[in-house]
């Protein structure tokens, strides 16, 4: 049967909200009409147009006593469905929520172990997070709200089967619950930071659902819920010790890492450059997060060199030796490989992905220790330089004392018996291929020394790099003498 429009569509909806109303005073409905009625009322609510009564102060307070005075789950579930419907919707319908005071009740509900009642009050209370005046410290502190959503999440964990991860499937249901309590949690952590502390119990489960939970085989590898995990661990407290126990176990301190860098090198290979910035910004930045506080020995070098890895350094040793170039990568200019370093190093600069290009940049500056020497080492000057000109970091004179090094072929321009590399491209030098042109003509050779003063020029003024002009100083050690105009004239003869 055609559901009614325009007009009609209003006063059908007119005559179920008082309906229902009045069946709140007198228990007039029997419960299959009152759930009918509920059941219509969800149906024509998912069009706003001529649905005005829903979304009114009457509409929405009849909603709630049923979603949440109700003795029956069921017609509670259909009311949730209503309300939860009506307030995404129109946003000014959450804060006539909160203003009728249910709040208490929506967490006491969160607290029963059912995949429908989590999903429906945890996307309740995630909408009133958004333009109201709920008190989150509140709930967190007299309404259990944050032991609740640590306790889903533990059933969560719980239900996975363990080592199936590349071949189970989870029920719908279940994914979308978890989906709403992995946001509702980044919401209360993200508006009621103080509270942050409340939620450490949820990385143990975090970590866990994030090894666990079946890899993605779609071209899609960050839809839910690990986009959500990913998320949280931008917020939560990494620091404490359920933290480092959690994302880093001693007997697989691996693990964690394993998974986030399997999730980021998928993403790399699916997702196009205009959606790197919403869907991968945000991996790349709880990579970072997640190495800056992994256990890490104070001798070990975030660099390409070999160190020794112990269970205390392991994690962090595992994300640099996936993430920095390798010597495949050095076989040409970086960026040019087909792996995942040089995947992420071509984006450095990606015109469409100004976020995500940043994100990158800090991460590598992360994986070389936070210092300026080892990260021109890592990626090339080529590309460190604009992040360090960015951030204000001057490039020490150790990169530019061994550039000159290896462009003499000096003592020390292989450490530790290290290959030569060119410190502007990251390339083996003994790799390079040059094409074989002919000799500049003597014209050629003026515009381009011409050229390089300019450069040099423009260089010297930004501050980043002192170094003295070369064509400046071979003028001034007489390697260069300007040509009489006769010279030319006598050329022409």
């Amino acid at each position: 049967m055609a559901q009614p429009s325009g007009p009609a569509k209003l006063d059908a909806v007119r005559k179920l909200l008082n309906k229902l109303t009045e069946d709140l005073k007198s228990s007039t409905l029997q419960p299959q009409e009152r759930d009918a009625a509920l059941e219509e009322l969800k149906l024509y609510g998912r069009d706003p147009s001529y649905a005005d009564p829903i979304f009114t102060k009457e509409g929405i307070e009849t909603l709630t006593k049923f979603a949440f005075d109700s003795s029956s789950d069921t017609t509670s579930r259909h009311a949730l469905r209503v309300l939860c419907n009506a307030l995404f919707l129109k946003s000014e319908t959450r804060q006539i929520f909160v203003d009728l005071g249910y709040e208490a009740k929506a967490c006491e509900r969160l607290k029963n172990d059912n995949r429908d009642d989590e999903f429906l009050v945890s996307r309740l209370i995630l909408l009133t997070t958004y333009g109201t005046s709920i008190d989150l410290p509140k709930l967190i502190e007299q309404h259990q709200l944050a032991d609740s959503i640590i306790q889903n999440l533990a059933r969560h964990a719980e239900r996975l089967p363990k080592g199936q991860s590349t071949t189970a499937t989870a029920a719908p249901m279940r994914e979308m619950a978890l989906a709403e309590t992995l946001k509702l949690l980044f919401n209360v952590t993200n508006f009621a930071k103080k509270h942050i502390s409340a939620f450490d119990g949820a990385l143990p489960h975090i970590a866990s659902i994030l090894c666990d939970h079946p890899f993605p085989q779609s071209k899609t590898p960050l839809d839910p819920p690990f986009n959500f995990l990913i998320n949280t661990l931008l917020n939560l407290d990494l620091t404490t010790p359920a933290a480092q126990a959690a994302l880093y176990p001693p007997a697989e301190p691996t693990r964690v890492a394993e998974r986030l860098l399997g999730l980021l090198d998928s993403a790399m290979k699916s997702y196009p450059d205009s959606q790197l910035d919403q869907e991968v910004s945000p991996l790349i930045c709880a990579l970072s997060v997640f190495y800056r506080h992994a256990p890490a020995e104070e001798d070990t070098k975030a660099t390409t060199t070999t160190t020794t890895t112990t269970p205390a350094n392991a994690a962090r040793a595992r994300v640099r030796a996936a993430l920095l170039p390798t010597d495949e990568d050095r076989h040409t200019v970086l960026g040019k490989a087909d792996t995942l370093p040089s995947r992420l190093l071509r984006n450095w600069t990606n015109p469409l992905a100004p976020q995500f290009r940043s994100a990158v940049a800090h991460l590598y500056f992360d994986l070389s220790g936070r210092d300026a020497v080892r990260f021109v080492e890592n990626v090339g000057y080529g590309y460190a330089s604009g992040f360090l000109f960015e951030n204000k970091i001057s490039v020490p004179e150790e990169v530019m004392r061994r550039q000159q090094q290896q462009q003499q072929g000096g003592e020390g321009s292989a450490a530790g018996g290290r290959r030569d590399v060119n410190p502007i491209t990251g390339q083996f030098l003994d790799d390079e291929k040059f094409p074989d042109l002919p000799e500049m003509t003597m014209e050629e050779k003026e515009r381009e020394a011409e050229r390089l003063f300019v450069l040099f020029e423009r260089l010297k003024q930004t501050g980043v790099v002192s170094v003295q002009n070369p064509v400046e100083k071979a003028v001034q050690e007489g390697r260069i003498q300007e040509l009489p105009d006769d010279d030319e004239e006598d050329d022409l003869d």
